[in-house]
């Protein structure tokens, strides 16, 4: 492998490949518990397009495999490596490259940190809707490979909902520009919305074309705490039933409170066991008609507490800790965390499959949501070294998987199906999909070099 480690520092300028065995294996896998990885033989730092399609196109010459890497922070295992693979790491491509206020569109390279772009368009008045939990964190370039969402995706949308157009590199080494930069076109099929989601199987991107919004109205948070899930859940049902699109509804179970609570004591759990956030950013008195109308839908539940809250920092709080749930579980335990989606009216039927199977597999599920839009995340937290509990915990990770797809549901609604649900996609899609997918990335990558063996099998 010392030839190609040569060719690939030949076409790169000096210190942009990483050969070190000790540096390489950092760059081994995301934040997947479980999922299986590699080392990369090499990891190269490109910082133009031209640099990757460099690399891209001398690796499909001798069959090297290529997994594309942004911040790390994926939780299906998408960005792995595998033996003697070549990562392309783009935290070098970081530039913002245009905001341009009068098309509400932005221009970036795919390193761009989500939040760090929300705060270049909050400049000119104007916002980028997109907020996984990972924001501060995660790249532009990953939350298009997984078409991620976040908390305001209930109202306003996912990723795909805001590229207008990207630049990739294709299997080939072939530079393509797909979408556009206008506010409308219908010209050919949609390709760049083919590559949102395709967990760079398809093609690297290295550049993205973003619709941007003006500036949000001022936001009205309304607070409930249940005392247990299906309560929960049917406040969410009502809520749907009730016409109102929140910007945001959240669900936090006790078992995420008390690890916040733990680590950072800010008293969430004394109030009960499931807490629901919702937020409604109608303009003017339309926005606290919403809130209010909210609060009643709590209300009819069975909340054992509700209010709007008047206090914007208390809000903020409330918002940051839902944030904290992730890492605040990391510290008890290892996280194998779930992200199954399934119709808004059967979540409360979906929360009680979730404590029926923690109850039946002997593990702990604590469970967040993004409520209003069905997209839930149970995390199987188990003791880390425990191989049998670990065993309890992958069953009742499939067992969940198999219980959305049972109602009408989805394997990943925003964390993509990398290594951990490939089973899952197996199960969802018929064969002869499975085939247009196949068919597909033989198109875009005949030589099967771009992050093979995931999403789903040959």
């Amino acid at each position: 492998m010392i030839r190609e480690t040569a060719e690939l520092e030949r076409l790169l300028p000096p210190g942009r490949v990483i050969t070190d065995p000790g540096r390489r294996s950092s760059f081994a896998h995301d934040e997947a518990a479980g999922a299986p990885y590699g080392v990369p033989l090499a990891v190269v730092q490109p910082r133009e397009t031209a640099e990757v399609a460099a690399v891209v196109a001398y690796c499909a010459g001798r069959g090297l495999p290529v997994v594309a890497r942004g911040a790390g922070t994926g939780l299906s295992g998408g960005a792995n490596a595998i033996e003697d693979c070549v990562v392309v790491s783009f935290a070098e491509m970081d530039r913002i490259l245009r905001i341009d206020p009068d098309e509400r569109l932005a221009v970036v390279q795919p390193g761009v940190v989500n939040d760090d772009l929300r705060a270049a368009c909050a400049k000119h008045d104007l916002w980028y809707p997109p907020d996984p939990a990972s924001a501060p964190w995660s790249t532009i370039g990953g939350n298009v490979a997984t078409n991620a969402g976040g908390v305001c995706c209930v109202k306003y949308g996912v990723t795909r909902d805001y590229v207008l157009g990207l630049e990739a590199v294709t299997g080939r080494g072939e530079v393509v520009r797909l979408g556009r930069q206008t506010a409308k076109g219908t010209a050919g099929y949609e390709l760049a919305g083919l590559l949102v989601g395709s967990e760079g199987t398809l093609g690297l991107v290295t550049e993205v074309t973003l619709r941007l919004r003006g500036a949000r109205a001022p936001e009205h948070t309304v607070v409930g705490y249940f005392d247990d899930l299906p309560t929960a859940g049917r406040a969410v049902a009502n809520v749907v039933a009730s016409g109102v699109v929140p910007s945001a509804l959240e669900l936090v179970d006790r078992y995420c409170l008390r690890a916040v609570d733990e680590w950072k004591h800010m008293g969430l759990t004394a109030g009960g066991d499931v807490l629901l956030l919702a937020r409604c950013d109608a303009p003017g008195a339309a926005g606290e008609e919403e809130a209010d109308t909210v609060r009643a839908c709590f209300a009819a539940a069975g909340a054992s507490w509700s209010a709007r809250s008047t206090d914007s920092t208390e809000a903020e709080t409330l918002f940051a800790a839902r944030r904290l749930v992730y890492p605040a579980l990391e510290r008890i335990g290892l996280v194998l965390s779930e992200d199954v989606c399934v119709p808004r009216t059967l979540v409360p039927r979906m929360l009680a499959h979730i404590e029926r199977i923690a109850r039946e597999q002997g593990v702990h599920i604590a469970s967040l949501a993004h409520a209003g839009d069905g997209n839930l995340h149970p995390m199987l937290v188990v003791p880390r070294g425990d191989g049998r509990a670990m065993a309890r915990g992958r069953a009742a990770f499939e067992l969940l998987v198999d219980q959305a797809i049972a109602l009408g549901g989805t394997v990943t609604g925003e964390h993509g199906v990398g290594l951990l649900k490939m089973r899952g996609l197996g199960k969802e899609l018929s064969p002869a999909v499975l085939d247009l997918h196949r068919g597909i990335k033989k198109v875009l990558d005949p030589a099967g070099i771009l992050n093979p063996g995931k999403v789903f099998t040959p």
